[in-house]
């Protein structure tokens, strides 16, 4: 259903896979943020799915260069990323799904794994981006400190002020008594902003991911992504 499309970002060019609806009508866009893995066949499926759903979807290539094969390979990845460059990255593929005519309407950011850290990070640095969905993010997340921040080198959340979050917890991760969940949904919410947390007991960290069948759950992945769909339907119209 999707192509790949080149856009503007850190000084050069960022690839991404985009789909669009058909229909011809202008739509809300969404970022969906790979988990470690990269942009493997799930988050093609998932930029898929958002585009029959009615939104411009984009999943940005934080690899540059193809998806890890190799399970060394996601860690390393990890732990090499640059977060300053990760939040240019993800704004900068704002930007351009605002200015294709094919948008109307906001930018929401959908993330899974330590994408989900990123995507809940957007809304502190895009003001394009006004409403996010973390699925089992992995949080904290060390040196998500990139724009204005506080004395101790945090992020500064000042910016969700008047936008929305999602986060969707596997028990496998402390469903959202998780410490790192607390932590976020509380900054949030002192800024301005609205965190909604929900809890799929049972539930292994993946749950959403089809294509990892020992994580995978039919009936939690299917109402996260009710969630979800509610949620951008309801600020990015």
């Amino acid at each position: 259903m999707g192509e790949m499309v080149s856009f503007t970002g850190n000084g050069g060019t960022s690839e991404g896979y985009l789909a669009i609806p058909s229909g011809g009508a202008a739509s809300p866009a969404v970022i969906v943020i790979q988990d470690w893995w990269g942009l493997v066949p799930h988050v093609r499926a998932v930029v898929d799915r958002f585009a029959e759903a009615g939104f411009v979807a984009l999943a940005p290539d934080f690899r540059h260069g193809g998806p890890a094969s190799k399970p060394s390979e996601p860690r390393q990845m990890l732990n090499s990323t640059q977060m300053d460059e990760a939040a240019t990255d993800i704004a900068a593929a704002a930007e351009y799904l605002a200015n294709r005519p094919e948008v109307a309407g906001k930018v929401g950011c959908a993330g899974f794994c330590a994408g989900a850290s990123l995507a809940l990070w957007s809304g502190t640095f895009s003001e394009r981006i006004v409403a996010t969905a973390g699925f089992y993010p992995r949080l904290p997340w060390e040196g998500m400190r990139t724009g204005a921040a506080d004395n101790a080198g945090r992020t500064d959340w000042a910016g969700y002020a008047g936008k929305a979050a999602l986060i969707h917890c596997s028990e496998a991760d402390g469903l959202s008594a998780a410490d790192g969940v607390q932590s976020v949904r509380r900054a949030i919410e002192t800024a301005g902003g609205t965190c909604q947390t929900y809890d799929y007991p049972g539930t292994a960290h993946a749950f959403f991911n089809e294509d990892r069948p020992e994580h995978f759950d039919q009936r939690a992945a299917a109402t996260a992504w009710a969630r979800t769909l509610e949620l951008f339907r309801a600020k990015l119209g």
